[in-house]
């Protein structure tokens, strides 16, 4: 496999981590996020004056940013496509594991905290998968 080839498997759980982000954002609107954690408060006034609109447009953008990155750095095999996956992989991760933080802290649900372990299990194997290509180097390099 090239350097910036990634197998069909990495490919398709990270196609379903950015759906999974997509059903996560959807979770965060409906419970209004953007009125119970300041900093998704705070992003959202970046994008516009109304903090629901402004908290669409962002996760609308990320969404997008995540199926941009499977279209073309993965599918087309961009030197830097593992880098994209490790990136969503780390910021999955953390995602996932903040909003269970919270959950737990307040005794109770949280916004997103219901699709979060969608979010975790996801980023998690894709950090495996990713880690195994690591550990076993394509041995048409040799």
């Amino acid at each position: 496999m090239a350097r910036g080839q990634v197998d069909l498997k990495s490919q398709i759980v990270f196609l379903g981590l950015v759906l999974a982000q997509g059903a996560h954002s959807v979770e965060e609107y409906r419970y209004r996020l953007y009125e119970v954690f300041a900093p998704a408060r705070a992003v959202s006034m970046l994008a516009s004056d109304d903090p629901a609109t402004g908290f669409v447009i962002v996760n609308v953008a990320l969404v997008a940013f995540g199926l941009w990155c499977f279209l073309l750095p993965l599918r087309l095999g961009w030197p830097n496509a593992r880098g994209f996956l490790w990136f969503w992989s780390i910021l999955e991760m953390a995602n996932g594991i903040g909003h269970l933080a919270l959950a737990g802290s307040r005794g109770g649900y949280f916004p997103g905290a219901g699709t979060a372990p969608l979010l975790v299990v996801l980023a998690g194997w894709l950090a495996v998968l990713l880690a195994r290509r690591v550990a076993a180097p394509d041995s048409s390099l040799s």
